[in-house]
């Protein structure tokens, strides 16, 4: 997701590269976030859209749209907070003219608005403050978890990622760069239940180590056998899927 310089280890460089949505239609819904991130359109096919959001330097952010005939009605455990910058009014009437919806999750009175994408999948607009300054159109991309400073520190060993300042009761890393959202562990309201409709990739870029012995030893699960796939899915401590790409 963030290229730059990720940290090094004996297995080789790791870094979090795309945020990755099941969808129905993936044309209406990566036309929707290109256009509401202000990202560029890199991939686009029919069952396929792919756009990159850059972030300065050689920061950027992918977000990857496959089609899913029947993606997964489980909650929701990983979502975006769209940064509102000094005007979130501006920003979320720009979002609903583009195809969003306000959306009631029970957040009560809240200094951030609920939204929700063309299929439903709900995200915030929220106002800057914090370790979240300077992120660019993406705040923060918030993660349930069982176990937030476990968790936190599986995402950054695999990553290179550090500790920057958390915000109520999450558990948050960014880039050592300082560029790009800030990665967000929040305590679960429930366990985990069914596949995850977003999840996070993160690619592989050196090293000659076991990647899959170097997972399980950070507390990963396998979810996928070595050559079933061009990448290899394996889940987090809490369950949450992601996909080590090649």
């Amino acid at each position: 997701m963030v290229a730059g310089n990720p940290a090094r280890d004996q297995d080789g460089d790791v870094r979090l590269e795309n945020v990755v949505r099941d969808s129905r239609d993936p044309q209406r819904l990566g036309r929707f976030w290109a256009a509401a991130l202000g990202a560029e359109q890199i991939t686009d096919e029919p069952d396929l859209v792919e756009a990159r959001l850059q972030l300065g330097g050689a920061s950027f952010l992918d977000l990857c749209f496959p089609r899913v005939e029947a993606p997964s009605t489980s909650p929701a455990r990983l979502h975006l907070d769209v940064a509102g910058g000094a005007r979130p009014d501006e920003v979320v009437a720009r979002l609903l003219a583009l195809g969003a919806r306000r959306a009631d999750i029970g957040q009560g009175q809240v200094p951030w608005v609920v939204l929700e994408d063309p299929e439903g999948g709900a995200f915030c607009v929220v106002p800057g403050r914090g370790g979240r300054r300077g992120t660019g159109p993406v705040a923060a991309l918030l993660l349930d978890s069982a176990d937030p400073a476990r968790d936190a520190a599986f995402w950054a060993a695999l990553t290179g990622w550090v500790p920057t300042e958390s915000s109520d009761a999450a558990v948050s890393l960014r880039h050592p760069s300082g560029e790009g959202p800030v990665l967000e562990l929040w305590r679960e309201p429930e366990p985990k239940r069914g596949k995850n409709r977003v999840h996070l990739d993160v690619r592989r870029e050196s090293g000659d180590g076991d990647v899959g012995e170097r997972l399980r030893r950070l507390g990963a699960t396998a979810l996928s056998a070595p050559g079933e796939h061009p990448w290899l899915v394996v889940a987090d401590p809490s369950g949450n899927e992601l996909c080590v790409l090649g």
